[in-house]
């Protein structure tokens, strides 16, 4: 996904975040239910994506198809992607498959970041058992199983997994959007991976802290972020003094090798 799209998707995961956060694993479900209806119905995605048509005209289709079928929280994402620019009609399901992994996330980051690293350990699980069982390979991708034993059959495979990576597992063999089911998986995990971006604080600093300021830092992190991190410090002596953070994309600097460089950038017109 480039360009138009890509924009779009970026704005929609700002302005949808508190959204998929409180909706969670309920949510996400009824996203990945609408994917599969959006998959399904070239007219519906061409409808909820035609730049010739008016905002209000796009939205009311969602609005007519899904609203009363599902929660206030699902049409809201809905009508929010059906709003924006798609460059192909197909991006607008990609932007929706995303959005759906991106509330599994946030449910499974309600245990905070280790809640986060289990998911990913039980999805990456799954993979290495496909992986090494060609005879699971071939059941797992049959198109001639009925789509809920192949389903159920993934489950197995997860033994006590969590309910938010046996909905992703399952997403991914039953509705796998062209791509082998552990692919499909594989880019859940990267989803998490960024999810798991958001807990830990990448520290550069000029000399090493001493347990004081490692505390004080901790600290100060805290009440900005409004979570405990956990810091990954790292020592460069060329930083000439100050402190870079960076947690996901945010990034607090106040090095003054960052201020050299504004300064050479100002210089440089």
């Amino acid at each position: 996904m480039a360009g138009t799209s890509s924009d779009s998707l970026t704005a929609a995961r700002r302005d949808l975040d508190p959204v998929l956060t409180s909706g969670g694993l309920p949510l996400a479900a009824e996203l990945f239910t609408a994917l599969r209806t959006v998959d399904d119905n070239a007219p519906l995605r061409r409808a909820m994506t035609d730049p010739s048509w008016t905002v209000e005209r796009r939205v009311g289709v969602v609005r007519s198809l899904f609203g009363g079928r599902v929660s206030e929280g699902a049409t809201t994402v809905l009508a929010d992607l059906a709003a924006r620019r798609w460059t192909r009609d197909r991006d607008f399901g990609d932007a929706l498959e995303q959005l759906a992994t991106t509330a599994v996330a946030a449910s499974a980051e309600r245990e905070g970041l280790d809640g986060l690293g289990r998911l990913a350990d039980q999805l990456l699980a799954f993979n290495r058992a496909v992986g090494e069982s060609h005879d699971l390979q071939r059941a797992l991708t049959d198109p001639q199983a009925p789509t809920a034993s192949r389903g159920t059959l993934a489950e197995r495979l997860l033994g006590g997994a969590s309910p938010e990576a046996r909905l992703l597992v399952r997403q991914a063999v039953e509705h796998p959007r062209g791509l082998k089911p552990v692919d499909l998986v594989r880019d859940f995990v990267d989803a998490v991976a960024e999810r798991q971006r958001q807990w830990i604080a990448e520290v550069t600093v000029a000399r090493p802290l001493a347990a004081g300021q490692h505390e004080r830092l901790a600290a100060g992190l805290r009440r900005l972020f409004g979570r405990d991190l956990r810091l990954d410090v790292a020592v460069d002596p060329e930083l000439v003094g100050g402190i870079r953070v960076q947690v996901g994309d945010d990034v607090v600097d106040s090095s003054v090798q960052s201020r050299l460089h504004d300064l050479q950038r100002k210089l440089a017109g």
